[in-house]
Order: structure tokens, then sequence, then C-alpha cells
């Protein structure tokens, strides 16, 4: 059978608080472990988000947050980017690459909170209600801290192929005065699925032209330091995760995250898939 499809979390429909909170309740595992990585290398940080969503166990949730060691470009799952980015090109702007496990297409991650959430999801639910739910959850985290975010209306499903993630808001993602803050992909294998994201702090998006052949640079993307001015990033980056918490905690019990006596060897196996030239350049 095939259990895998891939999907560039821009499929859903904005909700009201009402169903929002119903989402919540009943997509949202009640227990959760909480997990505030570092910043690694892209491959890592892949690897790391495919390793939980190997690991996920019923009934529990694994909400982790991580930053970047260096500026990295990510490519969704299925995005053309043969003839488009080059590695000279990428090496020129000092950047590295990475290839997503989740759709969606190019962003740049420097000054940003980067979260992944994975849950159990049986297949009997539209993978939509877990998007939802979580964007519900991230939507109310937003506005606790004085942000006037809102559910993009969007454009209906958005193909790989085409112009970079922060270009424009899709149906359903996070957006400030119409243009996007967070952006979000997903993955979903068997009962599991995996979500993960940008909350830019800055909008680091310029330099992504669709590729060395083009000057054009994305459009303007809201930014946390844009809207919340005079605060740190430091300030910003506990805020938001303070304000998460709270909202998980509202869902169920929230532990630390602890890592399994096989943790460093399921690790390592999706390192050599990550880090492999034929998945960074598969298409």
């Amino acid at each position: 059978m095939h259990s895998r499809r891939t999907v560039s979390a821009v499929e859903s429909v904005p909700a009201s608080a009402h169903e929002r909170g119903s989402g919540l309740a009943s997509v949202l595992p009640d227990r959760w472990r909480w997990w505030e990585d570092g910043a690694h290398d892209g491959v890592t940080n892949m690897a790391t988000d495919q390793a939980l969503l190997a690991a996920v166990r019923p009934g529990v949730g694994v909400w982790r947050w991580y930053g970047w060691s260096a500026p990295t470009v990510s490519f969704g799952r299925n995005e053309r980017v043969v003839g488009r980015y080059a590695p000279d090109w990428l090496t020129q702007r000092g950047l590295a690459a990475v290839r997503r496990p989740t759709g969606g297409r190019a962003l740049l991650h420097a000054r940003e909170l980067t979260y992944s959430v994975t849950i159990p999801l049986p297949a009997t639910i539209p993978w939509r209600r877990a998007y939802d739910a979580i964007n519900a959850l991230l939507l109310d985290t937003l506005r606790a801290l004085g942000i006037p975010a809102e559910r993009s209306p969007g454009h209906g499903p958005v193909a790989p192929d085409g112009p970079v993630c922060f270009d424009q808001p899709a149906a359903g993602e996070l957006t400030v005065a119409g243009r996007k803050l967070v952006g979000s992909a997903v993955w979903r294998q068997q009962d599991a699925y995996l979500q993960h994201g940008s909350i830019l702090l800055h909008d680091d998006q310029q330099p992504l032209a669709p590729g060395p052949e083009s000057a054009a640079a994305p459009p303007p993307a809201a930014s946390l330091a844009a809207i919340l001015t005079g605060r740190s990033d430091e300030d910003l980056g506990r805020a938001t995760r303070a304000e998460t918490a709270r909202a998980l905690r509202r869902i169920g019990a929230v532990e630390p995250f602890v890592l399994s006596p096989d943790w460093a060897d399921l690790l390592a196996s999706h390192q050599r898939h990550f880090a492999a030239p034929s998945w960074l350049w598969r298409r």
C-alpha cells in the first residue's frame, strides 16, 4: 500500500475559534515531550525531525525548537532545484543547503525560530485536521504575544515548483497584514505526522532569488522583530516558547524530552540519508 504522501501544508482553510478549540482537543495528543534543542547544521536538523517521526509513540507528541548553525537553504521534498540553485551559486553567497523530508518550496533559515511537531495520526484522520490544529495553537501563541496574526484564506494548493516559500501565503498559513510570518510544511508517514516550520525573527529571505539566472527577490515577509519593536531576539524567542508551552499545557501534560538509548544510531541512519547528494539534488 502507498502509505506516504507529500503535502506542502497549504491546503487548509480558516477555522473559527470554536472549531480551533475542538480540533485541538480531538486531534492533538494530551501528552507532550518538550525539547529546546540547540543550533545544528541542516543535515542534522532534518535528520532529527525524521528520526522523531520514525519514533512516534501512541498518545505522545514531541514539540521541538531548534536553530541553524549557519545560514541554510532548505528545499522541499519534491521541489525542482536542478538548474535553479547550483552548488557554486549557494557557496558564493555563503549558504549551506539541505532537502527537507516535507513538501513546500525553498526558504532561507537564518534569524528565525524553527519548530517541529511530531504526533501520532491514525489513517482515519485527514492530515489537514492536524495541520489546522497545530496552526491554531501557533496562532493563539502569536496573538498572546500581541501580534495581530491571521490565517490566510490563501490561493489553494501550492505546487512544489515555483517561487520561494515566503513569496506568498497559501491557504491556512499565518500572516500579518497579508504578509507571511510562519511558513510550515508537513509529511505523513503511515500513522505518524510531522509538521515543521519557520517563525521569522527577521526577514532574511532576500538573498533567495529564484536562481542564479534571475535578480528577482522575494517580496517582504512579516517578522517578529518588525512587529514587536524594541525587543531582543533572545527575548522574542523566550516569549514565543513560553506562550507555546502554555498553549500545550491547556491540552495536556508537558514534560522534558529525553533521548532514548538507541537515539544516536537512529539519528545517524537519517543523517546519512540527508547528507547524500543524490537526495539533495534528486530533481
